[in-house]
């Protein structure tokens, strides 16, 4: 990157739901560290929490999109960031865009403390990504192909998995109230995630924690919406109610990329257990794929031994977006039913997936799977909607 002046920058913080109100970013500004590719990147954030998640996102075309694929940046940055004056982010230019010059550069800061605690939740904002497998045809299965454009209306998605204490909240609410065939779920502790829940009994949780909240369930079944005794029938989805409801596939993975395209794990493109609880596979005293940099094999050695082989949610780093244990610990249910072809007919607006099929989609692997099942591109599922597993869970979103 030769030296340049570069054109500061938009300051939107998330637009906030009455729910879940954002905190605020002001005051941002930038240069370049003279004599180097290196850009100082300085803001303030106030908010009613003392730490917050910060994402970065830089646009090459004056602020008509925030797509550029920058991920070298350093500094207060990411999950966990104090609140106060003059934070400072450090973006590696060379590394990202180096030997480019433009004066259309510009600079998005924003801030969220919704991701903070088991139920927040997270705004994803509005905008392309690039949906699929990045790293070719030899990675991962031709159901991830191929790679393609897709635009995601803004939404919210729980930070973490619906933990154990939360499932149980809402189905105690749900047996007083018309829900009688919920299943009791298993976990850990409270504040590990759920496991051995349906695809059903998801969705109809969903729809028990929208009426607890008085809002607009989203499933209905011949009309009527899907509370109990229903299962095995298909349930539609009211796109337009403000209710909870499983991630189709699509938004999952924005999320999951935490805006940072081209990754192939949501914490960049390597993973250990330092940072993912997952099963790390070893062949020949060594791991067998080569972005599997853990120093330890087979589960994660601090809870492997435990009755689910889960961890707490949030105990690893989020990604980009504030999100927890977008990869590993327990696979999550989506909307959509798992067709392998689906990607050369998606939609590019909103997709929402086949309209039959005989098994839903997983994403995110789990504690008992492998470094491959927890890449971002991952489309995985070989069960129907009845099945229940320790390590199989889902986090809600919102319209």
């Amino acid at each position: 990157m030769k030296a340049c002046s570069w054109i500061l920058t938009a300051i939107w913080p998330l637009a906030a739901d009455p729910a879940f109100a954002a905190p605020s970013v002001s005051n941002v500004r930038a240069s370049q560290r003279a004599g180097t590719k290196l850009v100082d990147i300085h803001y303030d954030v106030a908010a009613g929490t003392n730490r917050v998640t910060v994402l970065v996102q830089i646009s090459t075309n004056g602020g008509s999109t925030y797509a550029f694929p920058a991920s070298s940046f350093s500094g207060e940055v990411g999950a966990g960031v104090a609140v106060g004056i003059d934070r400072l982010v450090v973006w590696n230019a060379g590394a990202d865009w180096d030997d480019k010059v433009s004066s259309a550069v510009r600079f998005r800061v924003t801030a969220d403390d919704g991701g903070a605690q088991a139920g927040g939740m997270v705004r994803i904002p509005a905008g392309w990504f690039q949906m699929g497998n990045s790293f070719g045809p030899d990675e991962g299965s031709d159901w991830e192909l191929p790679r393609h454009s897709v635009y995601v209306s803004a939404f919210y998605i729980q930070a973490t998995e619906v933990t154990k204490a939360q499932w149980d909240e809402v189905r105690s609410w749900g047996l007083m109230h018309g829900y009688t065939d919920l299943a009791a779920g298993v976990g850990e502790a409270s504040n590990y995630p759920v496991g051995e829940v349906s695809w059903y009994d998801a969705v109809k949780w969903c729809n028990a924690r929208s009426e607890k909240d008085g809002l607009t369930p989203c499933y209905t079944v011949y009309g009527v919406v899907f509370r109990t005794n229903m299962d095995g029938y298909l349930s539609d989805c009211n796109w337009a109610a403000d209710g909870y409801r499983l991630p189709t596939e699509a938004e999952w993975e924005k999320a999951a990329r935490g805006g940072f395209p081209g990754r192939r794990f949501p914490g960049g493109n390597t993973i250990s257990h330092e940072n993912v609880n997952y099963y790390s596979w070893w062949y020949r005293g060594a791991p067998y794929y080569p972005y599997d940099v853990s120093s330890t094999s087979g589960g994660h050695p601090d809870f492997e031994g435990g009755a689910t082989g889960t961890s707490p949610v949030g105990h690893f780093a989020a990604n980009g977006y504030g999100l927890f244990d977008m990869e590993g610990n327990v696979r999550e249910w989506c909307w959509d039913w798992l067709v392998s072809t689906y990607y050369s007919v998606s939609s590019s607006s909103d997709p929402r997936g086949p309209t039959t099929g005989s098994c839903r989609v997983l994403r995110g692997g789990s504690c008992s799977e492998d470094a491959s099942n927890c890449r971002i591109a991952y489309r995985g599922s070989d069960v129907y909607q009845g099945f229940m597993s320790k390590d199989l869970g889902f986090r809600p979103v919102r319209r």
